[in-house]
């Protein structure tokens, strides 16, 4: 009650927030020190339990509420530090933080450049210098930032629809005819909840076989669209992923290219995670072909760093996004402004409120330039590979796929003393599924550290090291490997 707006409320603000920018800078600095907790663990009903979380009439003293903040860091999941290793999106960089904490303050949103004019004209910037990077011809195109991954996957489902059958942002599905989308078994779960969301269906997502290493085949792909063909269907899209979740794949994007120009389909590239590799001149070439897409997704939270959510949805064709999703809204878009309207974004975005998500890239970008972004992205790779090599012919470990991993993604069983000796059976294979699960439990109450686990097709659960994340070393992934065998040797 006693903070701004309040007569006479600067001082008791500005100690207030000092307080507050006190609290958040000793979460930072205890982020990066690996004697601290990446977690510390509790289970759902104990927290519930332990503290009061209930909203109430009244309100409390400016004292609980600073004590409200430092529960929740207590209890949040150290992201940034050097041993979490569970997400795509890791890290916590200091230039973005700063980005996120100016764009709270600004508090605008970013449908016109009336209200938003920074933030409009650099989005403009940003994107334009993502698509150059993707290969378009002069940074051509349009694009948009959106709210993760999964909605860029299914801006771009949206935007392949409307372009072969425009007629149905009137008329709806029943006025078209039965679509297909194409993706591989390893690609990710939105591209099924994109379809089912826009009223295509998850049964018209078919999906096409992987090799070994979990790339897409592309005569799997030419057989399937040609069934589709045959029994009626339209295929209106084909979705590439660059770095797929749990291998870290690249499908072969030359190949699907050439398909994709034969029989006239939509080739988007789900970059989400693999996107980042643009930027490094030693391994942008597992993107070659992509400069064909249609459209790309790419996420900059994940290998980038860039705190969450920031998420980019480049597309080849201008104007299409706007004639997909615009609905003329007279009260934000009218037509009579004083100043150029190509700069309102608003109306070809499928959200009305759209937070400012591109400051927090464009001011990493500014602070790192290309060549630092590179450096990251390298030493990231050059660590993944440091830990194949580490396992790959280490005692108690076996790699789910052959050969050195193209991403970050590094996918292994670790094999307790126990099964050493034990042949290929059904019984070995349900106790090597309940491992991992309980390494992973065991990591969260000591709070040491955090890997993902997961089972794929017919292979039972493995774990899943991704890095992403400039704060990790040689000796975090030593740890890594010392504290799985530590918390494992009994099982």
């Amino acid at each position: 009650p006693d903070l701004l707006p309040t007569c006479n409320g600067e001082i008791t603000t500005m100690s207030f927030l000092q307080d507050v920018v006190d609290i958040l800078l000793q979460y930072v600095v205890k982020s990066f020190d690996r004697s601290t907790k990446v977690i510390d663990f509790h289970y759902p009903n104990e927290l519930l339990q332990e503290y009061n979380w209930e909203l109430a009439d009244q309100p409390q003293t400016l004292e609980e509420i600073l004590l409200n903040c430092r529960t929740t860091l207590k209890y949040a999941i150290k992201t940034g530090h050097p041993r979490y290793f569970n997400q795509l999106s890791t890290g916590l960089d200091m230039v973005g933080l700063a980005a996120d904490w100016l764009t709270s303050a600004a508090n605008t949103n970013m449908f016109t450049y009336e209200i938003a004019p920074v933030f409009v004209l650099l989005e403009y910037v940003t994107l334009r210098k993502m698509r150059e990077m993707v290969g378009w011809p002069g940074g051509c195109g349009d694009g948009i930032f959106s709210p993760g991954g999964a909605i860029s996957n299914m801006y771009a489902m949206l935007i392949a629809r409307f372009k072969m059958f425009p007629e149905v942002k009137e008329k709806g599905m029943a006025a078209i005819p039965r679509l297909v989308a194409f993706t591989s078994e390893h690609s990710h779960f939105s591209v099924k909840k994109g379809a089912a969301a826009l009223g295509i269906g998850t049964d018209s997502v078919i999906l096409i076989r992987c090799d070994e290493r979990g790339k897409m085949i592309p005569s799997d792909l030419e057989r399937r669209i040609v069934e589709a063909k045959q029994k009626g269907f339209v295929p209106f899209l084909v979705s590439a992923t660059a770095g797929t979740t749990v291998y870290g794949a690249f499908d072969p994007l030359i190949a699907i290219a050439d398909i994709c120009k034969k029989y006239k389909i939509w080739m988007h590239v789900d970059g989400a995670w693999g996107g980042g590799l643009l930027m490094s001149r030693k391994h942008k070439w597992k993107l070659n072909g992509i400069e064909r897409a249609n459209s790309v997704t790419w996420n900059p939270h994940k290998m980038m760093g860039v705190p969450l959510q920031c998420s980019a949805l480049l597309v080849r064709e201008e104007g299409l996004m706007q004639s997909c999703n615009q609905m003329h809204a007279s009260y934000l878009f009218q037509q009579d402004k004083h100043y150029d309207l190509s700069y309102d974004t608003g109306d070809k975005a499928l959200q009305c409120g759209r937070h400012v998500d591109v400051f927090k890239l464009w001011l990493m970008w500014r602070a790192k330039g290309t060549t630092g972004f590179e450096a990251q992205i390298d030493k990231c790779l050059e660590l993944a590979e440091y830990l194949y090599n580490k396992i790959k012919n280490r005692e108690g470990y076996e790699m789910v796929f052959d050969g050195k991993p193209q991403h970050t993604n590094v996918c292994f069983w670790y094999i307790p003393p126990s099964l050493r000796g034990m042949e290929d059976n059904e019984e070995r294979t349900s106790r090597l599924m309940k491992v991992a699960p309980v390494i992973k439990a065991r990591m969260m109450e000591y709070g040491t550290t955090m890997v993902s686990y997961q089972p794929l097709g017919d292979k039972v659960n493995f774990f899943r090291m991704v890095i992403s994340n400039p704060a990790a070393t040689h000796q975090d992934i030593d740890f890594l490997i010392d504290e799985i065998e530590r918390l494992g040797q009994d099982l």
